[in-house]
């Protein structure tokens, strides 16, 4: 029962931290759209897996992590010159398709959606301390237990629930895309707003000094118990 809880834990934390607009699910609902769901769930599943990766790093070298500051804060600025580009992608697109009438190709990457969630997810390190963060408050309230079938249990109900809350913009996307009567062009402005915003988000974040490194700073020596 114990195991149960802690699965259902990760599952919903995930879930919930996986609706807020970001880079991620905005890029899996950009791919439902102009390629088809199921390379937006290769995507999907590579971005999760990434993040199964952090969270089993989180749990078990968290003190190495801590160390890593200007790793962290050149691959905020790598993840911003990203969503830049994405975004201006986004807006040219959407302005070639109305200049021109014709379609265009999207302006992602010519890779396999499961390696390009790979890719993404690995320089997002926002992840790190969001899983730190609650990880440490499910020790503390001694809902996850620091042994192997916790850590399992805890980190397959991680990937479910990103899984889960990235379906909620693969799906919605495509039937928004299917109300719009199929004008991609204005879904591709749509995008290149949303990714515009994002960048500025994420340019105040690293200015302002509340970045991934600086969260991560901030969350001082609380311990995550050894594995038993």
């Amino acid at each position: 029962m114990k195991l149960v809880r802690v699965f259902f834990w990760g599952m919903m934390v995930s879930f919930l931290g996986s609706l807020p607009l970001g880079t991620l699910n905005v890029l899996a609902m950009k791919i439902s759209v102009e390629e088809g769901i199921k390379n937006a769930i290769w995507f999907s599943i590579g971005s999760l897996l990434t993040e199964m990766i952090y969270v089993r790093i989180s749990l078990v070298g968290i003190n190495w992590i801590r160390k890593q500051k200007k790793l962290f804060q050149w691959l905020e600025w790598l993840t911003l010159f990203i969503v830049v580009a994405l975004a201006v992608g986004s807006f040219m697109t959407a302005m070639k398709h109305h200049t021109t009438g014709q379609p265009v190709e999207n302006n992602l990457p010519d890779m396999h959606r499961f390696l390009l969630g790979i890719s993404l997810s690995a320089i997002s390190p926002m992840q790190i301390p969001f899983w730190f963060g609650w990880s440490t408050v499910l020790f503390t309230k001694k809902i996850l237990q620091p042994n192997n079938s916790n850590y399992n249990l805890y980190i397959i109900g991680i990937g479910l629930g990103t899984l889960m809350g990235n379906c909620v913009f693969i799906f919605g996307g495509k039937l928004m895309y299917e109300k719009m009567n199929a004008n991609q062009n204005i879904l591709n402005y749509v995008l290149g707003g949303i990714f515009a915003l994002t960048a500025i988000i994420q340019l105040i974040k690293i200015v302002t000094h509340k970045d991934a490194a600086e969260k991560l700073d901030k969350l001082g020596e609380a311990p995550v118990p050894n594995q038993q």
